[in-house]
């Protein structure tokens, strides 16, 4: 299995492309046609599922670890975990709003500015110190957990519940199952 960090990376990278992708693509008022906006809400949807697994998984496995194992590490994970609230919020309201809604735009906006600052801080600030102390097996083993987490992990922002690793153990699992039945229901993600 891969370390934590190449599991972390390649999300940070996926989400990129994503990120360039909306701010490339046609929008409701440079003239997208109603495929295009469709298009572009399924695009949403996408990084929204892609997302709301990723961070969950963070505030389970990688945050608790920063805390653990670096000085300052309570500092670090709050100030990312503050950067995933905010997040968080910006994409439940996204999933709520179709492409060519007004305000639709401007929260894809942030949300790209948010995203981008987030993934900045966790690259360069957290990540460095956090390689020089986790053993190659503890990186692997968290890398671990993060990789299957994604199979069974929430496919919605839970701006709501509490960033705690406890926490999200418990009640995770549950509002996994409720995300994935009402994607299925809706066909959201499909």
């Amino acid at each position: 299995m891969a370390e934590v960090f190449e599991v972390l990376a390649q999300d940070h990278a996926e989400v990129r492309q994503m990120l360039a992708e909306l701010e490339a693509g046609k929008t409701a008022s440079s003239g997208a046609s109603s495929n295009d906006l469709s298009m572009r809400k399924k695009m949403m949807e996408h990084l929204v599922i892609e997302e709301s697994k990723h961070e969950a998984l963070e505030e389970m496995y990688f945050w608790p670890a920063v805390r653990e194992k670096l000085p300052g590490g309570d500092t670090l994970a709050d100030t990312a975990i503050g950067q995933e609230q905010e997040g968080k919020e910006v994409l439940d309201e996204l999933d709520k709003l179709d492409a060519g809604d007004a305000g639709f735009e401007k929260l894809v906006t942030k949300f790209i500015q948010v995203a981008r600052t987030h993934i900045s801080y966790e690259e360069t600030r957290v990540w460095p110190p956090l390689r020089n102390v986790l053993s190659a097996g503890e990186a692997s083993e968290i890398g671990t957990k993060i990789e299957q987490g994604k199979k069974t992990g929430p496919t919605r922002p839970h701006p709501h519940t509490p960033p705690s690793p406890g926490v999200l153990k418990a009640t995770g699992p549950a509002a996994a199952a409720a995300d994935r039945a009402r994607d299925k229901a809706t066909g959201r993600g499909q």
